[in-house]
């Protein structure tokens, strides 16, 4: 029932649309960029998709961490004005039970942008590299996996997002935090693999081009930072209880 309520309150909000924009935006980043410089690209035995990857997922993972921050923002402050999150305070609904509702209908439009983009970059595959076979049965098993393993990688940000935006009642204070954050994480060295499990520097790693040792440890440290993340909120309630 809440999660129904979670999709009537984003209808109000524009992010619907907005993610849908931003996810078509993305998409253009690999089709432009191979319109234009197609040659740059076509010579060397590295498989297609980690081609297109390698030369367009930084920006295609900015636009997405700018879209997730932005929807956790905006999600919560729908909540803190006009005094909603007090209202909501006296319905038998726990505040655990809204977080992780936000969550889960942030992680599905998210999931619709990642798919938007895959596809586009299918189509590059297909289009630029008509040899690569990317819509056989293995290659097209490839690509999904691919997908899901981009998904994966973006559920942290998605959650430590909407944790940070539930502490705020001023939508523009973690909103900041969340630029500042993003700033940072692509600042920082790759070769580290510390310092890559920051939540907000996961988003842009790939599956392609990576050691299948590295991948399963990205997978790990994600599952973790997933459960953190999800006892940090429940321990954040239960403090903001005891003030309020």
């Amino acid at each position: 029932m809440s999660y129904a309520l979670e999709c009537k309150k984003i209808k109000r909000t524009g992010l619907i649309p907005a993610f849908l924009g931003g996810g078509l935006l993305a998409a253009l980043v690999p089709i432009l960029n191979m319109s234009f410089r197609s040659e740059m690209y076509m010579t060397g035995d590295i498989p297609p998709l980690q081609i297109l990857l390698d030369a367009n997922w930084q920006m295609m993972a900015m636009l997405n961490l700018l879209l997730a921050v932005s929807g956790a923002c905006i999600m919560y402050h729908t909540e803190y004005s006009d005094n909603a999150m007090q209202r909501m305070a006296a319905l038998p609904l726990h505040e655990s039970r809204l977080f992780f509702d936000k969550a889960l209908v942030l992680t599905v439009l998210c999931a619709l942008v990642l798919f938007i983009e895959i596809m586009a970059l299918a189509f590059c595959c297909q289009y630029w590299f008509p040899d690569s076979g990317t819509f056989f049965p293995l290659s097209f098993a490839e690509l999904m996996v691919n997908y899901g393993y981009l998904l994966l990688l973006m559920l942290p940000a998605v959650l430590i997002s909407l944790l940070i935006a539930s502490a705020f009642k001023n939508m523009w204070i973690p909103l900041g935090i969340h630029i500042i954050c993003i700033f940072m994480a692509t600042m920082l060295p790759v070769e580290n693999f510390i310092l890559t499990l920051f939540p907000f520097a996961l988003p842009f790693q790939t599956l392609a081009g990576t050691e299948a040792s590295r991948a399963v440890h990205f997978i790990i440290g994600v599952v973790i930072e997933i459960i953190v993340i999800g006892i940090g909120e429940l321990i954040y309630l239960r403090i903001r209880r005891c003030f309020e």
